[in-house]
């Protein structure tokens, strides 16, 4: 089994139509348009609303910077979350309103997206050491922080390079581990 990888530094930045910030799609499944699963990483320059996703499940983590405040809904009460790069993913609805508000200066942050109907995942911090018995079927990624990671999958090592993104496809159960200082996992699933 082979991990397909993608560096940040090899994805060109799409700015956003608010002008708020820009991203970077890293990956697309099955394709660009339209996509069951898309991962991306996107820095924020500016608080404002996020762009609405209808039936889509949105993962936000926090990858450096001081962090945000994102507040869900149209009217009181919100619902209020302080993110910083040490919190855990958080996980809402594309269709709610969202209002981002950066707590000291720009953000980058990590985005699994997810059509709902299509796609269900698990987005998870790994700081020190992460087994995960039996991935699969299913596809897993990895995104490394700055230290980069070590994935052992079915007893063969692979050196995740620093801002990178792996993942692979499991067509069975496989036992996966996952040694970083900074890194995030996914399981995504697609529905039959």
């Amino acid at each position: 089994m082979s991990w397909q990888t993608i560096a940040l530094a090899d994805v060109a930045p799409s700015p956003w139509k608010n002008g708020g910030g820009v991203t970077r799609e890293l990956l697309a499944w099955p394709s660009a348009a339209p996509w069951q699963f898309r991962l991306s990483v996107a820095e924020v320059q500016a608080d404002g609303p996020f762009s609405l996703f209808e039936g889509v499940q949105r993962w936000f983590a926090v990858l450096s910077g001081a962090g945000v405040r994102l507040r869900l809904g149209a009217a009181a009460p919100y619902d209020d979350h302080a993110l910083t790069p040490t919190s855990a993913p958080f996980c809402f609805d594309g269709a709610l309103p969202v209002d981002c508000a950066l707590i000291d200066g720009a953000t980058q942050d990590f985005n699994l997206m997810l059509r709902a109907d299509q796609a269900r995942a698990q987005l998870q911090r790994v700081t020190g050491s992460l087994h995960v018995p039996g991935a699969g079927p299913c596809t897993v990624a990895v995104w490394a922080g700055a230290a980069g990671a070590e994935l052992w999958l079915e007893d063969e090592c692979f050196h995740l390079s620093a801002h990178t993104l792996a993942w692979q496809a499991l067509s069975s159960p496989s036992p996966l581990k996952i040694a970083a200082t900074n890194a995030l996992f996914m399981e995504i699933k697609l529905c039959p």
